[in-house]
């Protein structure tokens, strides 16, 4: 089979055509296709941040994001100040809030049982009130990429409330709900829980298991400052 594609030549079926793309200014935009439902699930490392990187992705094409965080407590090993709220409050079309309780739930670490389950319900509560605001926001459009969430957004992640139905904090009938009265061009990006979400197997679009083949917390490292906070 002949190939007469040379070093100077651009390649044409390949993006960008060959050339090195360049970064340019963040303008409010909107996207063509989103409206996907996305599970990130397993016992690997990285669900949180291969969602806020497509959040990252997004945001950098002038899309407004947003991410709740369900049970993003952390423990006595993580700060109070993570490297991912500084940099989301330093880009512009990306913002964050997280309703997370000190420690985890059913982990014996002294942390409020009941208080895990109020800011869970309270997590579900505020995603109703945002998936309301993007309804009647015009997702076709783009959002003012300083507006609030209550503006509306065109990307949703919901960080962990897959653990606070693993958890029983929430339902799995309140997942389902989500999915619901989701509108139809919100890219909603749902992630946690080690146990797979089979109840979203007919919900979802696209479902990744990030599983764990070797993590240093075996042989008793702590969390670090860059990679894990």
């Amino acid at each position: 089979m002949s190939d007469d594609r040379t070093p100077d030549a651009p390649i044409d079926n390949t993006p960008g055509q060959g050339r090195t793309p360049e970064a340019e200014q963040i303008e409010p935009a909107a996207p063509d296709e989103f409206g996907f439902v996305q599970v990130w699930w397993g016992d690997g490392k990285g669900k949180t941040t291969a969602t806020l990187g497509m959040g990252l992705r997004a945001a950098g094409h002038g899309y407004r994001v947003h991410m709740l965080q369900f049970m993003k407590g952390g423990a006595s090993s993580v700060e109070a100040v993570r490297g991912e709220y500084n940099a989301i409050a330093a880009l512009p079309g990306i913002s964050y809030e997280n309703l997370g309780h000190y420690g985890w739930h059913g982990m014996a670490d002294g942390s409020d049982e009941n208080e895990h389950e109020a800011q869970a319900v309270a997590g579900l509560d505020r995603t109703h009130e945002l998936l309301e605001a993007a309804e009647e926001a015009d997702l076709g459009e783009p959002i003012d990429l300083d507006a609030a969430p209550e503006a509306g957004m065109h990307m949703l992640i919901l960080d962990e409330i897959l653990y606070a139905a693993d958890r029983g904090l929430i339902s799995e009938a309140d997942v389902h709900g989500l999915i619901d009265a989701k509108p139809a061009d919100l890219e909603l990006v749902l992630s946690g829980s080690h146990a797979e979400p089979s109840y979203l197997a007919d919900r979802a679009d696209l479902i990744t298991n990030v599983r764990k083949v070797k993590h240093p917390i075996e042989d008793g490292q702590r969390a670090r400052r860059g990679t894990e906070f």
